[in-house]
């Protein structure tokens, strides 16, 4: 919870959660709290979760890989990461992951400025629970065409196809 000297404490119980892209994604900073400047979440991704290739273009990312493996595709290059692995993507730079083996992927997501973690609320659905969405979740045909809806207003643009099976 925010504190009057604009410091941030989130317990676990306490974390505001989505459910997007059949993942969930619980805040831990968000934009609001941090003048704009960061966003962080603890994101849980089922295996075989990829995105198309794209550029943020009004941030940078970066991700700590906490448990699970990730191909993660940075410009023309392809990166191998398990647990520990740690990736830093400029503005603007295309890239798309895959969440690779039979167990879910789970990794600590920056943004900065911190604004990006928004548009997972709008596109998603609070969590209920702190768990992966089941037959509660919101099914892609619903949740796609949002993407594609409000995704440009955070200056998401989908560059070319996902990295492959």
């Amino acid at each position: 919870m925010g504190e009057p000297n604009g410091v941030v404490v989130r317990r676990p119980e306490d974390r505001p959660a989505t459910w997007a892209m059949g993942s969930l994604f619980e805040h831990l900073v968000t934009a609001g709290e941090s003048d704009g400047r960061l966003g962080v979440s603890l994101v849980t991704q089922p295996p075989g979760i990829a995105t198309p290739l794209h550029r943020h273009t009004h941030e940078a990312e970066a991700f700590l890989v906490l448990e699970g493996r990730v191909s993660y595709r940075a410009g023309d290059d392809t990166h191998e990461l398990d647990d520990g692995c740690f990736i830093y993507l400029p503005q603007s730079v295309p890239h798309a992951f895959r969440i690779r083996g039979t167990s879910p992927a789970r990794f600590v997501a920056f943004t900065a400025p911190g604004g990006l973690m928004g548009l997972y609320d709008e596109v998603g659905i609070p969590a209920v629970e702190r768990r992966l969405p089941g037959e509660d979740g919101q099914p892609p045909e619903v949740e796609l065409p949002k993407w594609a809806e409000v995704g440009p207003r955070y200056g998401l643009e989908v560059v070319g196809p996902g990295i492959p099976e």
